[in-house]
């Protein structure tokens, strides 16, 4: 990584003394400080004039102005009200960005938009882990919601985020029944000032005009988090515990739904869990 006075590290440094600032362990404030990331982020967004583009966690607006560049607008959300400030003052040019110091989660996508974004937008991120899989669920469950999602996570989240059946778990079938995850390239904690515990890595999430499988959200995922009750059990017995069932009810369900009881949650695609809710809704239509 570049070390030199003009890198990014260097400018960050800078930047920070000026307005003296640290990082918030608290918010789980990481800038980062690696040109090339930086790019490869910008170019995962696949921007162009007419887009609009939220950002969500801006810290110093480094990002922030090549997002700018790019992009037809940008909204960048910022927690912190000193770095919103800061925001404020050293983006004031920049015409087409608009700066909100707000938490993102209490704000409604399609209110934060203002209607300006017709065709779908996109979300840039960089997320602690603490709120990652928060900011999903806002803007994935919204009825307003993105055409692509550029995340920075942590290694270990993006992975479970694009897991593969034998992987999966609750954030997995959170994410891939609206959209389709792909890690875009790892980064090194020493890309970040000050350098966290651990990896990150770039995800794109490209998201479905509609979820993947056709069925009622609410139900689909009480029955998806009901089997994931208890993950390290056999399906039969994390669903009998999840759903508050008998272990003897659920097991002509599974058979049913062509699913072996002995299999582990892990295992299922989107598509197994979306038979097996349907299976489980018919057994309630019996039931009445």
């Amino acid at each position: 990584m570049d070390k030199s006075p003009n890198s990014l590290l260097a400018q960050t440094k800078r930047r920070l003394r000026r307005f003296d600032l640290k990082a918030r362990k608290g918010l789980g404030q990481h800038f980062l400080v690696d040109r090339e990331v930086l790019g490869a982020i910008v170019a995962a967004a696949e921007l162009s004039p007419s887009d609009v583009v939220v950002e969500i966690g801006p810290g110093l607006g480094i990002l922030t102005g090549e997002l700018a560049q790019k992009a037809g607008r940008v909204i960048a959300v910022e927690l912190d009200d000193k770095l919103a400030a800061l925001l404020k003052q050293t983006l004031a040019s920049l015409d087409n960005v608009t700066i909100i110091n707000d938490d993102v989660l209490k704000i409604a996508p399609q209110d934060l938009l203002e209607k300006q974004a017709g065709l779908g937008y996109k979300v840039v991120a960089n997320l602690p882990y603490y709120i990652t899989s928060p900011v999903l669920r806002h803007f994935l469950e919204a009825s307003a919601k993105p055409r692509t999602m550029i995340v920075m996570v942590q290694k270990e989240v993006a992975e479970a985020i694009a897991a593969k059946p034998g992987d999966m778990s609750l954030l997995s079938i959170s994410v891939q029944y609206y959209a389709e995850p792909k890690i875009i390239s790892l980064v090194p904690a020493q890309c970040f000032y000050p350098a966290p515990k651990v990896d990150s890595a770039i995800v794109k999430i490209d998201v479905y005009p509609k979820p993947k499988v056709d069925v009622d959200e609410k139900g689909f995922f009480a029955v998806v988090r009901a089997g994931f009750a208890a993950p390290r059990k056999q399906l039969a017995n994390s669903l009998a515990q999840g759903l508050g069932k008998d272990k003897a009810e659920v097991l002509p369900l599974l058979k049913e739904a062509g699913i072996a009881p002995q299999r582990r949650a892990e295992t299922l695609t989107i598509e197994e869990w979306a038979g097996l809710w349907r299976v489980f809704e018919g057994g309630k239509d019996a039931d009445r």
